[in-house]
């Protein structure tokens, strides 16, 4: 993953509205939940909801399904593991044992 994209994704999820109703949506799992459940959950505003999950679609952090009359919004599953490795691939690369640690040993 770019650093650009990472950064993308953070910026989406740095609003703390954006961050709860993602938090929702990966609690839901894979069956994800409906738009309308998740305005009541969150007594969220739907023009507002609606704005916020049309940011977190355009950073590929959530994906939304229409089933008939149903909008489903879903956690990118993908994305939020990816996010968690950029984060911790180089956990720790350029640590530098203390002094303590050297003379312990």
């Amino acid at each position: 993953m770019k650093i650009d994209d990472v950064a993308t994704k953070f910026e989406a999820l740095g609003n703390p509205t954006r961050l709860k109703i993602y938090r929702a949506l990966v609690r839901a799992g894979e069956a994800g939940t409906p738009v309308g459940r998740l305005q009541e959950r969150l007594k969220i505003a739907p023009s507002t909801l609606s704005h916020h999950l049309k940011t977190l679609v355009a950073a590929g952090l959530i994906r939304q399904v229409r089933d008939a009359t149903t909008l489903n919004c879903h956690a990118n599953y993908e994305v939020m593991r990816g996010l968690m490795d950029f984060m911790v691939a180089e956990c720790c690369a350029d640590a530098v044992e203390s002094k303590d640690t050297k003379s312990a040993a």
